[in-house]
């Protein structure tokens, strides 16, 4: 008998018993699926086609809906929007292109009210090149104070005219720029890991360290529930910054450790910011325990995330030890080929690795800054996170669902990214004249294809943005995104979206499913993974083949359509099953 439990739409969290499920979750980021809001992209509320906070707030419901436990938000700071916000000008502001700290405030306390714990982009490495710090450095020329809170130095070369080191920005390029002085003569060079617009701060300077420990209380105070930390391994720069001695420096991340990524100092930042975060987390601003909806709303349990590409799993655990951050993006996982075994090993891995420090493990297999899951998982392995061709679509949908199966079984916290739970693809066809991402202008860099990923999502069938808003959207959207819309999906059997719906209802309901630091491998035929946790078991045909597996139990969940007879089931190729035993 054929069987297909994908599509039935969950129930909102509502019942006694989801509201029994949450509980007090004081460590609630030890389950916690938490999803990615890029908000140019997410929805726009006043029609100039660019996503805003605002927007943001209006679609808390479908969030709440969808089943996840906290929003992330990428950077809505003042900026010159060199890199999409990532450099930012003004810490304490809201870019009017998303609105003003007001909405900040409306959208943080809506989302509390509908048990929605709010994430906010910290991005310390570097600030804009307008930012009034750097402005003033460059105004007041050499020995201006304020230059000691960035990296200035004088060029090599008889007459300067060469960077002070080799280093390479990730955007490709030298990572110096040199500047003109007020004497409109050439004058002395600033370190940028990314874009010229881009100075990485100084850490070394109590001025610095000083500022972002105000700026943490400003959102803390805010009522935000944490931080995610941009570039978390870039702060500390090795002493002296020596030469690396070699080119195409790019190959060699998360390879090896750099002098300027991943140095022991950036721990010590982390302890400090600990104690301020531990100040805020038994603080209740909200009502205590659960909602109407069965979620928690006590804002106590701040959480850290760090963005941090290290060489291993185990010096990413470095960052999540009990004194320091409480959650690690695993890269590691993202980054693995649709394969069985290098599967096993990166979970082997990254639970192994996590147990020693008492940290959940992470799993995520999309952001804005790779190509979307449901295109890399397209195309042949072994082309990197950033895929310049379509691929087989149909394959690359079958995958990304059963991965995500795969991914929210698995112990710890999960990361979604806006638009995955509607299986979108990349756009990989953009023209070159809408193009954004600088790292495109740069040449020698990153491919610069991630506005692909970055494309508004599509929320009605039709319109001039298929929802996002009502003046079209800053990139172009396939035609074709009017049948993946959240319109086209709600409530339909089989769509993606209710795939996911139904998964993060299971996920919040079932007993075995969340938090955890192991699981137990079952045998399973070539290409296959099969784990139990408790009276649950996830099976994820990797392979290109049916295969056929024992019937575990009651099947609560799948990606594709499976046959049960005389008790087995046959799983298609790049499906994934759920059963509860009990």
């Amino acid at each position: 008998m054929s069987q297909q439990h994908s599509a039935a739409p969950a129930p909102t969290p509502t019942s006694a018993a989801a509201v029994a499920t949450v509980g007090k979750r004081r460590d609630w980021w030890r389950d916690a699926v938490i999803y990615q809001v890029y908000p140019r992209s997410f929805a726009d509320s006043n029609g100039d086609g660019m996503g805003d906070l605002e927007g943001v707030r209006s679609r808390l419901t479908y969030l709440r809906d969808l089943g996840v436990d906290a929003v992330w938000l990428s950077p809505f700071y003042a900026s010159p929007q060199a890199d999409a916000g990532y450099d930012v000008a003004d810490y304490r502001a809201v870019d009017p292109m998303f609105g003003n700290l007001l909405d900040a405030d409306a959208l943080i306390r809506d989302a509390r009210e509908l048990g929605l714990r709010i994430i906010v982009d910290l991005v310390p490495n570097h600030s804009s090149d307008q930012h009034e710090w750097f402005k003033r450095a460059v105004a007041e020329g050499p020995g201006s104070p304020l230059r000691d809170r960035y990296h200035f130095r004088p060029g090599k070369g008889s007459g300067g005219e060469l960077p002070p080191n080799d280093w390479e920005s990730i955007f490709g390029g030298p990572a110096w720029t040199r500047v003109t002085e007020p004497d409109g003569s050439p004058g002395e060079w600033y370190l940028h890991l990314f874009a010229p617009e881009q100075p990485d701060f100084n850490w070394d300077h109590p001025a610095v360290g000083d500022e972002f420990r105000s700026i943490l209380r400003f959102w803390l105070d805010m009522g935000v529930d944490g931080f995610r930390i941009d570039v978390a391994h870039g702060l500390v720069k090795a002493a002296g910054l020596p030469d690396l001695g070699t080119h195409d420096q790019l190959k060699l991340l998360g390879n090896d450790v750099m002098p300027f990524f991943d140095q022991d100092g950036v721990h010590a930042i982390y302890r400090q910011w600990r104690t301020i975060l531990d100040e805020y987390s038994g603080d209740k601003k909200g009502p205590e325990g659960p909602s109407a909806e069965g979620r928690w709303r006590e804002t106590g349990g701040r959480i850290f995330v760090a963005e941090a590409w290290t060489p291993t799993v185990e010096r990413t655990a470095n960052y999540v030890r009990p004194d320091e951050l409480h959650q690690a993006f695993n890269f590691q996982y993202l980054s693995t080929e649709w394969d069985a075994k290098e599967l096993r090993t990166v979970v082997d891995r990254t639970l192994e690795a996590m147990r020693p420090v008492g940290a959940p493990a992470t799993w995520v297999l999309s952001n804005h800054d790779v190509t979307r899951h449901a295109t890399r998982f397209a195309n042949p392995p072994g082309l990197g996170t950033q895929i310049r061709t379509a691929g087989d679509r149909e394959l690359g949908l079958r995958r990304a669902r059963a991965a995500t199966l795969l991914m929210l079984a698995l112990p710890g916290s999960a990361y979604v990214y806006q638009g995955e739970e509607l299986g979108l693809p990349d756009v990989v066809d953009l023209p070159d004249e809408v193009r954004q991402d600088p790292a495109y202008f740069r040449g020698a860099g990153q491919d610069g294809f991630r506005d692909g990923c970055r494309v508004p999502i599509p929320w009605t069938r039709a319109g001039s943005s298929y929802g996002f808003g009502t003046g079209g959207s800053w990139l172009p959207q396939p035609a074709e995104w009017a049948e993946l819309s959240v319109e086209a999906q709600q409530g339909v059997q089989g769509s993606t979206l209710e795939l996911y719906r139904s998964a993060l209802h299971l996920r919040r309901t079932h007993p075995d499913l969340g938090a955890g630091d192991a699981v137990e491998w079952l045998k399973a035929p070539e290409g296959v993974l099969a784990l139990r946790r408790g009276d649950f078991v996830c099976v994820a045909n990797t392979s290109t083949e049916s295969v056929r597996v024992p019937s575990y139990g009651r099947i609560l969940l799948t990606s594709g359509e499976v046959a049960e007879t005389d008790g087995e089931t046959k799983i298609p190729a790049d499906t994934t099953v759920w059963w509860t035993t009990d």
